[in-house]
C-alpha cells in the first residue's frame, strides 16, 4: 500500500425513521416506535390485548401527533369497537366526525371464497386505498389478518398474497398495524407474516399460581436496536402501559441534601440530619415494632415540608392507617385533603409482580411525588419467590433513583429462612437499612432501635429505646445495668435508683461537711488557746529578759555612781590578774 494512501471513509447511512405509538413505555423499548411506512405485526393468543394495542397506537397518533388513520377490522363492527373502547375513555365517534379516524368493517365468508387461481386482494386494495386517500391517513390498522385468508387452504396463493399485501402497504408509504392470531410454536397462524414483516411485537397472557400477567416482547425489528427483554404491560381505564425493565445502568444522579426522618432524634444518629435526598430506606422489624408509624411520620414530615408523598399500602387500608396515626399525634388526612398525600392501596394478590411494578411506574408518573413508601414489600412474597421480589425492587430501586425519589420500604422480620433471605436481599439494595427489634426484659416488652447501615454518611453505632406515645415517635437512652441493657420499667427503675442515690450522696456530703466544719471549729478554738497560751509563756520569758537587761543597767549605772564617788577607776578597784598572784 502506498504510504500517501488515504482509506475512504465509510458513510454513515441515516437512521432509520421510525412513528411514536404514544403507548406508555413501548417508544423507550424501541427506541422511538414502529418503522415509518412499514408494516409490523403484532401478534399472540386470545384475550392478550392485540385489538386494543392497535386501537390506541390509531387514536394516539391522531390526538397525539395528528397524524389520522384507519382501522380496518374483519370481526368487531364499528360500532363494537367504539363500544368496546368508551371505558378506556376514547371517543372513537369523535374522532371519526373530525376525519381522524375512519373505522372500516369487512365482513368475510368462509363460504363465499372459492379457492381458485384467481383469488386476490385487489378489492380490498381497492377499499383499503379509498379510506387512506378520504383522510390523508398516515396509519393503518389491519385486525385480524387470518380473516383475509379464512378457508383458503392452497399455501401457494395464501403467501403469494400475504406478501403482496405487506408490499401494497410499503408502497402507500403509511405505518401499518397487522394483528395476527398465534397458534402453537409459530407466532402466526400462515407462519409466514413474521418473516415479511418488518418489526414483530409479540403480546402473551399468562397465569401463573391463579395470577394472570400480561407481557410484551420485540420479536425483531429489521435496522433498529430495540429491548429484547419480556416487559410487563398493563390495560386499565387509560389503556396500554409498558415498563420498560432494561435502564438498569448504574449511572443515576445522587444528591447530598439531606432530608428529615420525621423523628428529630433519628435525625441526630444520623449526624448531620436525615437521610439523603433521593436514597432509599429499609425499615424492618418484628411485628408491632412500629415500621408504619415511623414510615408514616416520614410522610407527615414531607408534606410539612410541601412535598408530595405516595403512600402504597399492601396491608391496610388508607382509612386504618390515618386512625392509627392519629392516636400518635399524626393527621394524615390534612395533607389527603390539600393534596400533598395519596394512597394506593390493594392486596398484593391482585395482581402479578409485573403488574404491581407497572401500577407502581404509573402511578408515579401521574402523582410525579417527591416521597414513595410501600409497606410491607415482604407481603409480595405472596405472589412471587424471593429472588422474584428482589428483582422487581432492584428495578424500582433504579426507577427511583433516576427520577430522584426518596424511597422508604418497610418488612416484617420473622424467624424464618425466607424473611431472613428477604431482609439480607433487600438490605443490601438500599442506601439505609433502620432495624427495629423487641427487648424483653423485667416482664414486659419494649423496642430498640439500631441504624445497621447508612451509606456515604457517620451514624451511631448505638441502640436506641424506641417509644411510641400519644405525642408521636422518640428516641430514648437505654440504660446499660449489671444484666445487659435496660428499657421500659427497668430502665425507670434503674433511673429511680440512680435519683435515689443522688439524693441520699448528697445528704452524705452534706452531713459530711457539717462534721468537718464543726471539726474545724473545735481545732481553731483548740489553735485560739495555745496561741493565747504561747503568747503568755513568751509575755514571761520576755520578762525575765526584761529585768535581767534592767538589772545589769542598774549595776553598771551604780557601779559607774561609785567610781566617781571614790574618784578612782574601775580598774583600779576591780582586781586584775596580776594582782591576784
Amino acid at each position: 500500500m502506498a504510504k500517501n494512501t488515504k482509506i475512504p471513509k465509510i458513510p454513515r447511512t441515516p437512521k432509520l425513521a421510525k412513528t411514536p405509538t404514544g403507548i406508555s413505555g413501548l417508544d423507550e423499548i424501541t427506541f422511538g416506535g414502529l418503522p415509518t411506512g412499514r408494516p409490523t405485526l403484532v401478534c399472540g393468543t386470545a384475550g392478550c390485548g392485540k385489538t386494543l394495542f392497535s386501537l390506541e397506537f390509531i387514536i394516539r397518533g391522531a390526538m397525539d401527533y395528528n397524524e389520522p388513520g384507519v382501522f380496518m377490522a374483519f370481526e368487531e363492527k364499528a360500532h363494537e369497537l367504539a363500544t368496546n373502547v368508551a371505558s378506556l375513555g376514547f371517543d372513537l365517534r369523535t374522532l371519526e366526525e373530525q376525519k381522524l379516524i375512519k373505522l372500516d368493517y369487512v365482513h368475510i365468508d368462509k363460504s363465499e371464497i372459492a379457492e381458485t387461481g384467481e383469488y386476490n386482494l385487489d378489492g380490498l386494495f381497492i377499499r383499503l386505498g379509498y379510506a387512506i386517500d378520504s383522510i390523508g391517513a398516515k396509519r393503518v390498522v389491519l385486525d385480524t389478518i387470518e380473516n383475509l385468508f379464512s378457508g383458503l387452504s392452497n399455501q401457494g396463493i395464501l403467501r403469494a398474497e400475504i406478501r403482496r399485501l405487506f408490499q401494497w402497504l410499503k408502497e402507500k408509504g403509511v405505518t401499518a398495524v397487522i394483528t395476527g392470531e398465534r397458534d402453537g410454536p409459530s407466532l402466526t397462524r400462515q407462519g409466514l407474516e413474521e418473516y415479511v414483516s418488518d418489526c414483530v411485537i409479540l403480546l402473551d397472557h399468562r397465569v401463573i399460581d391463579q395470577i394472570s400477567t400480561r407481557r410484551l416482547r420485540v420479536v425483531k425489528y429489521r435496522g433498529s436496536l430495540h429491548g429484547t427483554n419480556e416487559y410487563p404491560f398493563l390495560i386499565d381505564e387509560d389503556g396500554i402501559s409498558v415498563l420498560p425493565v432494561t435502564s438498569l445502568n448504574l449511572d443515576k444522579p445522587v444528591s447530598t441534601q439531606r432530608i428529615s426522618s420525621g423523628i428529630r432524634s433519628l435525625d441526630t444518629m444520623l449526624t448531620e440530619g436525615g437521610f439523603y435526598k433521593g436514597s432509599s430506606v429499609l425499615v424492618s422489624g418484628t411485628a408491632g415494632t412500629g415500621k408504619t408509624s415511623v414510615a408514616a411520620s416520614f410522610v407527615n414530615a414531607a408534606c410539612e415540608r410541601k412535598e408530595k408523598c405516595l403512600f402504597f399500602a399492601f396491608e391496610e387500608s388508607p382509612q386504618q392507617i390515618i386512625r392509627n396515626m392519629k392516636s400518635i399525634g399524626m393527621d394524615l388526612q390534612k395533607h389527603l385533603d390539600k393534596g400533598m398525600l395519596q394512597f394506593y392501596a390493594s392486596r398484593p394478590t391482585l395482581y402479578g409482580l409485573e403488574m404491581h411494578l407497572v401500577a407502581i411506574h404509573k402511578a408515579i408518573r401521574k402523582f410525579k411525588p417527591k416521597i414513595v413508601v410501600l409497606d410491607p414489600i415482604t407481603n409480595l412474597i405472596t405472589v412471587g419467590s424471593v429472588s422474584e421480589v428482589k428483582s422487581m425492587l432492584v428495578r424500582l430501586i433504579d426507577f427511583f433513583q433516576s427520577e430522584q425519589i426518596t424511597v422508604m420500604f418497610t418488612a416484617l422480620s420473622l424467624n424464618t429462612i425466607v424473611n431472613e433471605q428477604t431482609d439480607e436481599g433487600v438490605s443490601s439494595l438500599v442506601d439505609a437499612w433502620i432495624l427495629i427489634r423487641d427487648i424483653e426484659s423485667n416482664g414486659e416488652r419494649n423496642k430498640g432501635l439500631y441504624i445497621m447501615k447508612s451509606r456515604g454518611m457517620p451514624h451511631s453505632n448505638q441502640v436506641r429505646e424506641f417509644v411510641i406515645s400519644e405525642n408521636g415517635l422518640d428516641l430514648v437512652d437505654v440504660y446499660l445495668g449489671p444484666e445487659g441493657v435496660l428499657t421500659g420499667s427497668a430502665r425507670m427503675q434503674q433511673m429511680l435508683q440512680e435519683e435515689t442515690g443522688a439524693v441520699l450522696h448528697t445528704h452524705a456530703l452534706s452531713r459530711k461537711d457539717r462534721e468537718i466544719i464543726r471539726k474545724r471549729t473545735m481545732l481553731e478554738a483548740k489553735i485560739e488557746s495555745l496561741r493565747s497560751e504561747f503568747e503568755s509563756a513568751e509575755e514571761e520569758l520576755n520578762k525575765v529578759y526584761v529585768e535581767e537587761d534592767i538589772k545589769k543597767a542598774v549595776m553598771e549605772e551604780n557601779r559607774k555612781k561609785m567610781t566617781e564617788l571614790r574618784k578612782g577607776n574601775a580598774r583600779d578597784i576591780l582586781p586584775t590578774k596580776k594582782n591576784r598572784k
